[in-house]
Order: structure tokens, then sequence, then C-alpha cells
């Protein structure tokens, strides 16, 4: 979680995210032809998968990682950078063209961007990086796939894409396997460092086509007042033995004349996995049976709890009907005080200035604020946050391939490396300047060179760092070593289905969003609960779910 991470918008916009809305899905391309595969349920098989390892360059981190995802926690940027890779990677081949979204202003191009230089410097070679909007993104994907214009290597849209993703790999992308499959990623350490499930995710057809833009594995469960919740009789998060104490201390927390609040915008995820529930479907290896949440009691019983909580008068007026796109409108509010507990992405805990804890300590340096986690006697945590998307290679010779692996490579460099402080930092004494503890700074003129998305092309899991304040850094590591060995396998990961491809994180999503939402604000009955599942599994769920079925038979006869 780097101060330059940015945010996984698909975890804020599920259903906890002031119970938003899906992104709308960028352009449904078929890419399916005549004599084009077709896509089929499928068990991933873990011989496609890359041998993961903890990377370490010499760097001793304040607090560990682990293989399974734990990052690594700094108090203080290393004085001294060590490279991450060998040599000039890109000696010797021909300019890259690259291609991915953004969510900031776009850069200044090469002439005006020495930190662009120097990282193509100490690549050895000319990469030319097309930098889109992120709302434009599947726009110009599908503009690029249409005109036959590929770049060498970019980015899947993480909001849309095509129908049929095996067909469009198998014609237009190389096939990774023999390059990144078991012991082969030792070549690019860096890569290496990606977890499992983030693998799992690139594979497609049997084949592994993609490299991961790698995560935390869960984006948390929001932040908490810790100053708050003390006030009202819980110094430490295991004092909330269950949903009912919850129910409780939220109503102590809402004080409605003070224009204070327990909950800003939404708690469907938090409450979510608190009750047990699964993220989106729970797997029974001994049945080979899958289930939808909304066909869960523990899925119902939260969405009880938080038609309770609204109907008490806990949530921020007008909040819960916010969608992402108003994301700034209600954490605003949160940081100005006005709740107790906000859903977001645990990226936005340290981001320097603008993150929960900078931003709230200017404010009002008796707020203490702090992760949550999920709490109960057997709470889940989701695997929401293992990738913002995957990175792709365009069909080429097999040592072009191992050229843009080392490009991916270079970008997925660790924190406190020196391709880690080009990317993130740009040059030293233009883009940034050091602080009275070492830590980097940026200049105006690094806020506008660093915006160029090189951490897109590859990223392992961020590691966990604050130039303001250590305390963030022990909140933050000590709640994702809580989390991440609890964090729930998601079977969507080990077994692939067509119809959750297209429709999964898209149309299916805004059905239920919609739908919770209803029953929750208590536009809907409690009744109509079996109804809106009834209408996700026709809408699609069902279809996924006999897709998942079928690989997981396919995967227990392999």
């Amino acid at each position: 979680m780097s101060p330059t991470a940015p945010v996984d918008r698909r975890t804020l916009l599920r259903l906890g995210a002031g119970l938003g809305l899906a992104l709308a899905a960028g352009p449904a391309l078929a890419a399916c032809g005549d004599g084009a595969i077709a896509a089929e349920p499928e068990a991933k098989s873990d011989a496609l998968l890359p041998r993961t390892s903890v990377r370490n360059i010499g760097l001793r981190p304040d607090l560990p990682g682990t293989a399974s995802g734990v990052p690594q926690g700094f108090f203080r940027y290393p004085a001294r950078l060590l490279r991450a890779t060998r040599g000039k990677p890109l000696k010797g081949a021909s300019p890259i063209k690259a291609a991915t979204e953004t969510f900031l202003p776009p850069p200044p191009q090469r002439s005006d961007n020495p930190a662009w230089r120097a990282i193509e410097d100490l690549l050895g070679g000319r990469v030319d990086v097309v930098a889109v909007p992120s709302d434009d993104y599947p726009t110009r994907f599908s503009t690029m796939i249409a005109g036959g214009a590929l770049p060498d290597i970019f980015e899947y849209p993480e909001t849309g894409g095509v129908d049929n993703k095996v067909a469009f790999f198998d014609a237009e992308c190389a096939d990774l396997t023999p390059h990144l499959a078991g012991d082969a990623v030792r070549d690019y350490p860096n890569l290496a460092a990606i977890p499992k499930a983030a693998w799992q995710d690139a594979i497609f057809g049997n084949k592994l086509y993609g490299i991961p833009i790698s995560r935390t594995g869960t984006g948390g469960a929001g932040f908490y007042r810790h100053d708050l919740f003390a006030r009202a009789g819980v110094t430490d998060l295991g004092q909330i033995t269950g949903l009912d104490r919850f129910v409780e201390l939220c109503k102590e927390l809402t004080r409605p004349s003070r224009n204070e609040y327990a909950i800003m915008a939404g708690a469907t995820n938090l409450v979510a996995m608190s009750a047990g529930a699964p993220k989106d479907w729970r797997f029974e290896a001994a049945t080979g049976k899958f289930t939808h949440r909304l066909e869960t009691p523990e899925f119902r019983h939260a969405v009880e709890i938080l038609r309770g909580l609204y109907k008490a008068g806990c949530f921020y007026p007008g909040t819960i009907g916010m969608s992402g796109a108003q994301k700034s409108k209600y954490t605003d509010l949160f940081k100005s005080g006005k709740a107790a507990y906000v859903y977001d992405g645990m990226p936005d805990y340290l981001t320097p200035g603008t993150g929960y804890l900078d931003a709230m300590s200017s404010v009002d340096p008796s707020f203490d604020t702090r992760p949550m986690v999920p709490f109960g006697p057997h709470p889940l945590v989701w695997a929401d946050n293992i990738s913002l998307s995957n990175v792709h290679i365009k069909k080429a010779s097999g040592e072009r391939v191992r050229q843009l692996l080392a490009f991916a490579d270079f970008a997925a460099a660790p924190f406190g490396s020196t391709e880690y402080t080009l990317i993130n930092y740009g040059v030293e004494g233009t883009d940034f300047r050091r602080d009275a503890h070492g830590n980097p700074v940026l200049t105006d003129k690094g806020v506008l060179d660093t915006a160029t998305p090189w951490k897109f092309f590859g990223s392992a899991v961020p590691a966990v760092f604050s130039p303001t304040s250590e305390k963030g850094v022990r909140y933050a590591h000590a709640a994702f070593a809580e989390m991440i060995p609890r964090m729930a396998e998601d079977p969507t990961l080990a077994y692939s289905s067509p119809t959750w491809d297209s429709k999964g994180n898209g149309s299916l999503l805004s059905l239920e969003g919609d739908g919770i939402k209803d029953l929750i604000t208590g536009r809907k009955p409690m009744s109509w609960f079996a109804q809106l599942a009834k209408e996700y599994l026709r809408a699609g769920g069902e279809k996924a779910r006999a897709e998942f079925e079928e690989a997981a038979q396919k995967g227990a006869h392999t």
C-alpha cells in the first residue's frame, strides 16, 4: 500500500460503498468469429501457476511480510536504494508500445519528463506509453481491437472487455505458461512475488495469459474512529462479540442532535463478512455444489441487521444511496467527523495528505482513525482485492515475449528499490526531495512526471508505508496480519464460468445492488429477499452456477 497505490474501484463499488452500483461495463466485444474457440467452464490447474515467493532485494522491513500475501511494513524510506533488476533489461530491444488506464491527469511526455527518460535509461530501451483516462479505457480498448492496433503490452479493462475472453486471448495474446509456470518465473523474481490467488485470475482456456496488477488480497473492512468507539466502551475490536453487540454500539454512536452517526454511506461488506456470508459464491468440495450468497441465511441475516440499523437512523442521512462516483462526498463527511465508521479500500488509509490518517489528523488531532476488521465468532474475510486487472502481451516471438516480461518485471519492482523509486517518485532533486526523516516528498514537477502509469504494467503486493505516521503503518499491517490468514478462498478464482466472466461484476452486481438497497431502506419488504434471489439467478446466476459446477466436476476427474 504505497502512497501512490490506486484504489481498487471494484472493491469500492461493491455493495459496501454506499450500496453503489457497479461501474458501467465497457463495450462488450464478441471477439469470437469463425473458427474461434468457445469459452467453456474449467478447473484451473495449479500446474499453470508460477511458484511464488517473498521478494528480498536486501532491504529489511520494519514489519515482515509473508508468502501468503501479508505486506511488508516500513516506517522510513530506505536511504540507500538497491536494484531489483539486472543490467539494462531492454538493451537491444526494439521500442515497446504499451497502453493502460490511468486515474490521474495525462503526464508530460518524454521530452518534458525526466522521470520517463531516467526509467528508459535504466531499462536500456524505449517504451511508448499511452495512458488513457480510466472511464474512457474500455472504449479505447475496443477501438484498438477493432482497428487491429493492440500494443505490445496492455492492461485488460477492469470494468469491461470482450464477451469471450478465451477466444480473444487465444487469437491475440501470448501464452505465458512456458515462460512463467512453476520455476520458470524465477527468471522474473519481481513477478514471482505475486501471490497465487492473483495468478489464478489470469488463467483462461487452461493457459496462463495474464500478468496480475496485484493488490493486497483483501480490500479490508473500512475504517473506524477508535476514539469514538472507546468513548462508547469498545477499546478493542475483539469486544464486538457479534452482530447484536455491533447494533448496540451503532445506536450508542448515533447522536443526530450533534450531527454524528454510526455509519457513513454503507456497511454491507463489513456486516456480511462478520455474519460469515461468502463474497459471491460458497463452494462445497464434498458435493461439488455452488451456492450464491443471496441463497444463504448468513447474507439474509446481514441484510436484516442493516435494515434495522437504517430504521434506527444509524446511517448518515442521504449517503446510503450514494454511488462510487459520489465517493468524495461521503468520505469528506466522514473525515470531517460526522460518523464513526466508513467503508473504503485500504489503499486510502495512508495516502500522504489526503488519506484518512493524515486528513483526519489535520481536521482534529484527537481523531484516531484505524482499519476495521470483521468481528464476531465466525467472521470471513473476503478475497475482494486480489488484483486491479491483468496485463497481457500481444502474440510475438519467444524472444520478444521475454523482453516484454522483463519490462513487466521492472514495473513490478518492490518498495525501496531504484526502479520503484523512479516509477513512484521520479528523479531525486527534480521530482522529489527527502524530508528531515529521509522520506521522499514529491515536488510539483514530480506530481506531474510520476503520473505515467508504469506500475500498471506489473505489480506485486504493495508495501505498507507512511512518511508521516509509524503508528499508522503498525495499524494497517496489524489489520492485514489478522485478515490475510483468515481470508476465505474465492472459488471463482479456481474455477471459471464464461457467464460469470461476462456478467458477474457487471449486470448481476448491479441487479443485486439495487435490490439490496431497496431492502435496507425499506422500499421493499424483507419477504421480497427471496424474490431478489430468484431474479438474480434467472438473470444469469443459475447459468453461472451450472458452469462453475461443471468446472468443479472436470477438476475432480483430472
